[in-house]
């Protein structure tokens, strides 16, 4: 068991604990949550004992084996495969120990060291840190590639499956399932269910935790506060605690509202309208989860597309790759505004190729690219941190990309990404990952593309900056295409699931659930695609033949459903434009000045109009409920 009781802590001027308490019992799996900069790493120095308390004590620690994932990517001679099997200390000391006996030829000591070997399971080692590779992503031929072969993302991989390695009574790990795709993500998530000892875990993927932990430990205002089980029961039990706490429910109350207001357009058949379904479960969930949040420091929204095209974005017959290595073959993808696109399929089967060729930054090798005439992409991906000018502030930064624009417009754009007051104003060098990640997301929503190409947003966010691009996303009238292994984000902002998977991109007939039961079942580089008929466990092989003719039907499908989605699209942005006038209509109405008798004309005038606007409101609401049944009967038929 350990104790940490009345902690306090400082890092320079910023006081991190205060009189901070709490218990990891054996075999406990803790989440440990908390805003980007309260103090996470910090505790887990303290742990370490890289850092000592200023006040208060730690029990419990002495005799621990302790395993902890750096958050740092070291320079090593060692291939992938050696660096992995050093994470068990005292057995890789033992295998240099032998190499050196055995060339030596000191047969005693190697039959020694060869007995110490079986007390250490030394030989099934080799084995062990092979698997933990495999898992993680890495292929076969590139285990035994010397460490500098490998990019930044791959070495944090690394560093995990080291720390993995390590026999451990404590398990620290930093935000382990950023840089990995969904499918690593969830056989993560499974290896670390059959871990035995307590594992310590900074997390910013709410599945991921629920998944995995039983209790969560929060660091808000200077306090450690534990909650029974994972993210969501967090969410659920804060919001209780707070729910006498009226006056801070402004700014939920403002987006029930608007949820309100857009569903009550379509109370006649609301289960059949796809967006107000969004809002509707938006809805269920904000009473339950939004009081957690409340306090949150984000606050943003898309800024409206200018001028649109229909479709924006097509791939045509299209051949993907890198120079002469071909990765996709006759992919044909059309974006139209309000799509919204998720791609599944392991690392390596080609999402990110699939995004650049989108972008237009990677040239097809054959095919075609057809640009809408208004298009504007927006494009978030892991190099964008590194394109930023680490010697300019935020404001800087959007400066450069609209000088004409008012500072102080700027400046309350980058309030709803937390860079307030002297923050917005100063240079980046010294932001954290989180942060500079903020920035990022905040470079590319400001420049208002019609399009949206994420490829791991989430990377570096906190759950309250990921609760917020969640409800961006959801108001987002553009196309989005988007690729995560947070699976929450996921569920909530794409309707159409793509498979990228083994040279191909296909339809995914079922969800993220039905995915992540594939992925767990079977070995997805071994087993074959299931189909919409198949269960995740008995996955069938597919013929060539089938394949191609589901592609054919499915573009069929999609031909015959473009200009209905066209349609609806239409109407919905004519019953948008007419509630706003509407309301701007009822909001002079509410002048009590009008209804004296000097203003008798003007306000008949205003309720004739009033009454024109509703009829014309309800004569378009008539005709996209019918184009939308006439939508879902071609679906229900195609399917």
């Amino acid at each position: 068991m350990i104790i940490l009781e009345d902690i306090a802590l400082r890092r320079g001027q910023k006081l991190l604990f205060s009189g901070a308490s709490a218990t990891l019992q054996p075999g406990q799996k803790i989440a440990l949550i908390g805003g980007n900069g309260c103090g996470k790493s910090s505790l887990f120095a303290l742990l370490l004992e890289e850092l000592q308390a200023d006040a208060g004590d730690i029990r419990g620690l002495k005799g621990l084996r302790i395993s902890h994932m750096a958050q740092e990517t070291e320079t090593s001679d060692l291939t992938a495969r050696h660096y992995v099997m050093a994470g068990d200390a005292a057995l890789f000391k033992t295998l240099q120990a032998l190499a050196a006996a055995d060339a030596a030829g000191d047969y005693e000591q190697s039959a020694t060291l060869h007995q110490h070997m079986e007390e250490l399971d030394g030989y099934s080692a080799e084995r062990r840190a092979e698997q933990l590779l495999l898992g993680l992503g890495f292929q076969r031929e590139k285990m035994d590639a010397p460490m500098s072969a490998f990019s930044g993302g791959w070495r944090i991989r690394l560093n995990l499956a080291r720390a993995l390695m390590a026999p451990s009574d404590l398990m620290l790990l930093d935000e382990p399932t950023n840089h990995l795709d969904l499918d690593t993500t969830l056989w993560l998530q499974t290896w670390l269910q059959a871990y035995r000892g307590t594992l310590l875990m900074i997390s910013h993927d709410r599945d991921f935790i629920d998944a995995t932990c039983e209790r969560t430990l929060e660091i808000a205002r200077q306090a450690l506060t534990a909650y029974r089980g994972g993210y969501s029961d967090y969410e659920r039990q804060r919001a209780e605690q707070m729910a006498q706490q009226q006056a801070q429910f402004e700014k939920q109350q403002r987006r029930i509202a608007d949820i309100e207001d857009f569903v009550r357009r379509f109370r006649a058949k609301a289960t059949k309208a796809r967006q107000a379904q969004s809002r509707l479960k938006e809805l269920e969930r904000m009473h339950r989860v939004a009081q957690a949040h409340i306090d949150s420091p984000f606050n943003f929204n898309f800024p409206p597309p200018g001028k649109v095209s229909d479709p924006l974005l097509i791939l045509s017959d299209a051949s993907l790759g890198h120079g002469e290595h071909r990765v996709l073959s006759k992919v044909s993808v059309s974006l139209s505004p309000g799509d919204r696109v998720g791609l599944l399929g392991k690392n390596g089967a080609g999402k990110t190729t699939l995004l650049k060729s989108l972008t237009g930054e990677l040239p097809l090798m054959s095919g075609e690219r057809t640009e809408g005439a208004h298009l504007q992409i927006g494009y978030f991906d892991q190099q964008q941190l590194e394109v930023l000018d680490l010697d300019a502030s935020p404001l800087l930064h959007l400066q450069r990309l609209s000088p004409k624009v008012r500072d102080q417009e700027i400046l309350d754009f980058l309030g709803g990404f937390d860079f307030r007051g002297d923050r917005a104003k100063e240079a980046i060098r010294p932001f954290s990952g989180g942060e500079k990640a903020r920035l990022a997301l905040a470079h590319v929503v400001w420049q208002a593309p019609n399009v949206l190409i994420l490829d791991e947003p989430t990377n570096h966010l906190d759950l309250d900056m990921r609760h917020a691009l969640e409800v961006a996303l959801q108001d987002y009238a553009g196309a989005i295409v988007l690729v995560s292994h947070d699976r929450h984000l996921l569920r909530n902002s794409v309707e159409q699931l793509l498979l990228v998977n083994e040279g191909t991109v296909e339809d995914y007939d079922g969800d993220v659930e039905s995915y992540e039961k594939w992925v767990l079942s079977a070995n997805p580089a071994e087993a074959p695609k299931p189909t919409a008929q198949q269960t995740p466990a008995m996955p069938a092989i597919e013929e060539p033949g089938d394949r191609k003719a589901r592609r054919q039907a499915n573009a069929e499908r999609r031909a015959q459903l473009q200009p209905l989605k066209k349609t609806i699209r239409a109407l919905e942005a004519r019953m948008e434009k007419g509630q706003q006038a509407l309301e701007a209509l009822q909001t002079q109405l509410a002048d009590g000045d009008l209804y004296s008798q000097s203003a008798s004309e003007e306000l008949a005038q205003l309720l004739k109009q009033e009454g024109q606007l509703k009829r014309e409101l309800e004569d378009i609401e008539s005709e996209w409920l019918e184009q939308q049944e006439a939508l879902e009967a071609l679906e229900v038929a195609a399917s």
